[in-house]
């Protein structure tokens, strides 16, 4: 951290201002994180279990899944325990990690969902090679560097962020440490942090958009090309639970990384920011679920898949009779 520093603790403002709705939004909070967390392993133990999805879109789904349920295991426990605890403090090290793991896991869903444009737009190109194209170790290469790219740029902006002093105020105006209320509060916040932090973001959120975006305009181009109604049909249905994540994602993560800020647009930035926390990952499988028959399928099935599997376990266990 920076040599300067005189803060050493921050207060996590976050709902203090509505002490009347802290039971009521804890007891809503902690509801859509248990369902948040029981859809997403749904999702993921479906598709492990299902062979019929052993395809890379469902290993890109499962990807994501994972990552939206470490993302909202980041923020959601702490704001928990804030909304019912008198202590909202955290300390530096706390909220740089805190940062640190929300960016870098924001920013690989949106290179994993940039992937996964690349994936439905081989399927459609190259139906005849996708397999060969597809292969297991190019999904792996492009989940590993979703990963790595989306963490090394979360590293730089906290090492940008956390190299400044804080001096004086202490309480940030959010529930967790998202970046502008945490910069506000820095005493050397200069245009030039603000500039890095814009182009990191953007290389993030602006970068994977037109790589999505040029996924979408060749599928378009091929589809409209194709013969038979029913075709085209088929082909947009496979991207349609994609671009509905997509809008959404994108919404509202641009509405809050990418516009001027002021101290009179942290009430807005917060309300956003519980969209994308809470409402996003809890979306993400019902959309895939909804919109798509053989997760439905899987997903009916996976209770039974889950028994047989730890019976098969069990079975194969070799029995300790000492």
């Amino acid at each position: 951290m920076g040599n300067y520093t005189s803060v050493s603790t921050f207060l996590l403002w976050g709902f203090s201002s509505f002490q009347d709705l802290q039971n009521l939004l804890f007891a809503v909070i902690f509801i859509s994180h248990v369902t948040i967390v029981a859809a997403n392993v749904s999702i993921m133990v479906a598709i492990k279990l299902s062979h019929n999805l052993h395809t890379p879109m469902y290993f890109f789904l499962c990807g994501l899944s994972f990552s939206e349920t470490c993302t909202s295991m980041v923020v959601i426990p702490r704001m928990l325990v804030d909304l019912i605890s008198e202590n909202k403090t955290i300390s530096l090290p706390e909220c740089a990690t805190q940062m640190f793991f929300f960016l870098g896991l924001a920013a690989n869903n949106c290179f994993i969902m940039a992937a996964m444009s690349y994936d439905r737009y081989t399927a459609i190109h190259s139906p005849l090679h996708y397999h060969t194209l597809m292969t297991r170790k190019t999904c792996l290469l492009l989940m590993v560097a979703s990963w790595v790219v989306g963490f090394l740029i979360s590293l730089c902006i906290v090492i940008t962020i956390f190299n400044l002093s804080f001096c004086d105020l202490n309480t940030i105006q959010h529930f967790f440490c998202d970046i502008s209320p945490v910069v506000c509060l820095a005493c050397d916040y200069t245009s030039y942090h603000e500039m890095a932090i814009f182009v990191l973001s953007a290389f993030v959120l602006v970068g994977s958009f037109i790589l999505i975006m040029i996924s979408y305009v060749f599928i378009v181009f091929i589809v409209m090309k194709m013969p038979s109604a029913k075709g085209k049909y088929k082909a947009f249905s496979t991207c349609s639970s994609h671009l509905t994540v997509v809008s959404i994602h994108y919404g509202f993560a641009c509405f809050v990384y990418l516009r001027p800020k002021d101290s009179d647009s942290f009430p807005k930035d917060m309300l956003m920011a519980v969209t994308y926390t809470v409402l996003t990952p809890l979306l993400n499988p019902i959309v895939y679920s909804l919109r798509n028959k053989e997760m439905q399928t899987a997903l009916r099935k996976s209770p039974g898949s889950v028994i047989r599997f730890f019976l098969q376990m069990t079975n194969k266990r070799p029995l300790n009779i000492f």
